[in-house]
This record gives structure tokens, C-alpha cells and sequence, in this order.
């Protein structure tokens, strides 16, 4: 009898326990759909705003160039306008490549972390132990993480020290021209190799630096304006040139190429997690001339306040770029350009790349806090 019963509890136990993982299981897909529908009403939405604010930058400052945001790869906004070359009139596509500039920088960066990865290097060592151009008593207590984040107190103009190492900073573009030193130093390899090799991992197919660059689809600078313009001589040959040099701005790279390069970059594809985190932590201040007051890691700015975003801008002659990245909602933002008029100044030359971070930034502000009210559960 009492074994009767125990068998009859027993099978109400598991009736009970099963009835109560159903529940459980249907709470979850509940919860799995009702957020899937909340996050394809806000990339609707995003959408629409995107569309409409960055449609009006184009029209504004009729914007030659290119403007792209991808959210974990969903396209929310694409636009090409105007030409890849304007002797030509091709016109610009997704495949376009411009030359990035200074977001070059992020590019070096990474590779040297890479060497620190594999043991060659550390990035609190000081830079005389591979260069011997530091070893003046001036420069020899100068690291490599002090020219990884501008402190190094480098000058780009004459050969003394414009602060006292890690006091201060100083952009230097010299300094990332010496970090690509190091990389050739202590790797065997040229700079170009091993760029060449960090483009095949992370699968950038249009991507090249100035000296091996041979595809097509080249953006070709120009500075002026549409009815009235010059085109900039020698390029992209002219970016490897010292005064400018391929680890501090020579690289060029499509689109495509560089929302691959954002996804695989803080998705952690590249760097280990402690070196990743090296990159994208501040360690120095920056005001920047065009931008304002923000935080500087290695190579990659970021937002002082919200929301959370890396970035950097890029300069050559006739070629301005911004490149974004907001890590809390994996969207990526692109504004590529090939022509300046550089009579108006560098502040307004950087307009529409101005005005679409700033709609980018609010409406990944606004979509974050819209999106944690809307999951929250109802009681």
C-alpha cells in the first residue's frame, strides 16, 4: 500500500515538475518574442530617423561621400552620393576605397598589442630598447605606451620634446610612424605585411595600404568643390611618404571593409579580452580641435559622457573620415568623404561628419533608454 502511494506521489511529482518547466518554457519564448518584436520596432525606427536626419546632412551640405550604420549587421542606413572621381564622374559605391587618414591609427595600435600578445613586446617597455634613435638621455625614458597614447611628448616639427614624457597630450603622428618601426623590428616583417596579414584574419578584401594598394574603385582625393575642384597629385602613393606615413595615416578601405573591421574589433575577433581592454581604456585626455573634450585610449577616442562610443577622425588632403563604434548596441557608423574645400578650414570641412555623429550618438541614446523601458516586465 505505502508503496502504492509513493509510486501515485512520485508520478504527481514529476506531472507537477513537468507542468511547472512547460510554464517556464512558454514564459521564455513568450519573453524571446516580445523582445524580438521590441527590437524590430526599434530598428524601424532607428531607420526612419536615420533616413530622414542624415538625408538632410546630404542635402545640406550636398555631401559627397559616403554614410553607412549597421547594426549586428542589419543595414539601418546607406547612402553614397557624388563621385568616386570627378574628372571621370564615376560615381561612388560601397566598394569605393577612400584613404581613412588617422584612423589609421587604431589599425597600428592593434598590431602592436598583437606583439604584446605573442610575448615579443611589452607595452610598458621603453622605446629605446628597439629604437636607437631614443636612446639620448631626452628620449630614453620614453614607452611605448606613451606613443600609443599621445604622451610621449613628441614633437611632429623639430626633434625636441614639446612635455615631459607622459605629462601630457600631444598628438603625434611621428609617434605612430616610430610604433610602426617597432612592429617591423621586433615581427621580421615590413608594416605591410603584417597589415596585409591582420586584413586576411579579419576578412577586409578592399583594404590596402599606400604602397600596395592596386585595386580599383579608388576614391581619389580632390580639394575644392564640385564645380570647381583640384585633384590631390601622387595618390595614394603620397600617404606613405614620412611627413604623413602609413602607420599614422596611410591606410584606405571601403565601407564594408571597415563595419567588418568595427565588428570584429570589439566583438573580440582580434585581441585577447586584457588587451581589448588595454586598447579602449582611457588613459589620457584629449581636446580636440574640432570634436571637443573626450577620453583617448590607443588609437581610439571616446565619448567623456553618454552614450558609450569609440571613434576616430582622419585627415589627408581632400579626404575627411569619422569612424564609430557604440559596444552597447554592436551598431557601427561610417562617413567617409574625398574632397575638401580647404578654404573654409578644417572645422567646416568636418560638418557633415559633426552632424551625423551627433544623430548618431542621440538616437543611440535615445533607442537605449527607449529599449529598457520597453523590456522591462509587465506586473
Amino acid at each position: 500500500m505505502i508503496q502504492n502511494i509513493r509510486a501515485i506521489y512520485f508520478l504527481f511529482l514529476l506531472m507537477f515538475l513537468f507542468s511547472c518547466k512547460s510554464e517556464v518554457e512558454k514564459m521564455a519564448e513568450h519573453t524571446t518574442a516580445r523582445n524580438a518584436l521590441i527590437d524590430s520596432t526599434i530598428s524601424n525606427f532607428q531607420k526612419k530617423l536615420l533616413k530622414q536626419q542624415i538625408d538632410s546632412v546630404f542635402s545640406k551640405y550636398d555631401f559627397n561621400g559616403s554614410v553607412s550604420v549597421l547594426k549586428n549587421g542589419e543595414v539601418l542606413y546607406q547612402k553614397e552620393n557624388g563621385f568616386e572621381n570627378f574628372k571621370q564622374k564615376k560615381n561612388l559605391d560601397r566598394n569605393s576605397v577612400f584613404a581613412i587618414a588617422s584612423v589609421s591609427k587604431q589599425f597600428t595600435a592593434v598590431l602592436i598589442l598583437l606583439q604584446e600578445d605573442l610575448g615579443k613586446i611589452s607595452i610598458n617597455d621603453k622605446v629605446s630598447k628597439y629604437l636607437t634613435e631614443f636612446q639620448p638621455k631626452e628620449f630614453e625614458n620614453i614607452t611605448i605606451k606613451e606613443l600609443l597614447n599621445h604622451t610621449s611628448g613628441i614633437s611632429d616639427f623639430g626633434h625636441g620634446l614639446l612635455s615631459k614624457p607622459g605629462e601630457k597630450f600631444n598628438y603625434s603622428n611621428k609617434g605612430y610612424f616610430l610604433l610602426g618601426k617597432i612592429i617591423e623590428k621586433v615581427s621580421g616583417k615590413s608594416y605591410d605585411e603584417n597589415l596585409q596579414e591582420l586584413f586576411e584574419k579579419v576578412g577586409m578584401k578592399n583594404s590596402f595600404t599606400a604602397n600596395t594598394y592596386q585595386g580599383k574603385n579608388l576614391a581619389s582625393a580632390f580639394v575644392g568643390n564640385s564645380k570647381n575642384f583640384t585633384e590631390v597629385e601622387n595618390m595614394p602613393k603620397r600617404l606613405a611618404h614620412e611627413s604623413i606615413s602609413v602607420p599614422a595615416g596611410g591606410i584606405l578601405s571601403s565601407v564594408n571593409d571597415l563595419h567588418q573591421w568595427n565588428s570584429s574589433l570589439y566583438q573580440g575577433k582580434i585581441l585577447k579580452p586584457e588587451s581589448l581592454k588595454k586598447l579602449l581604456e582611457k588613459s589620457s585626455d584629449r581636446n580636440h580641435p574640432i570634436l571637443g573634450k573626450m577620453g583617448y585610449g590607443f588609437g581610439i577616442m571616446m565619448n567623456v559622457g553618454k552614450p558609450l562610443a569609440y571613434f576616430h577622425t582622419g585627415y589627408v588632403k581632400g579626404a575627411p573620415s569619422l569612424l564609430i563604434y557604440y559596444p552597447e548596441s554592436e551598431t557601427s557608423a561610417i562617413i567617409l568623404s574625398n574632397i575638401a574645400n580647404e578654404l573654409t578650414g578644417k572645422n567646416a570641412i568636418f560638418n557633415p561628419h559633426k552632424e551625423v555623429k551627433k544623430i548618431t550618438d542621440v538616437i543611440q541614446q535615445t533607442v537605449s533608454e527607449l529599449r529598457k523601458e520597453m523590456v522591462k516586465p509587465i506586473l
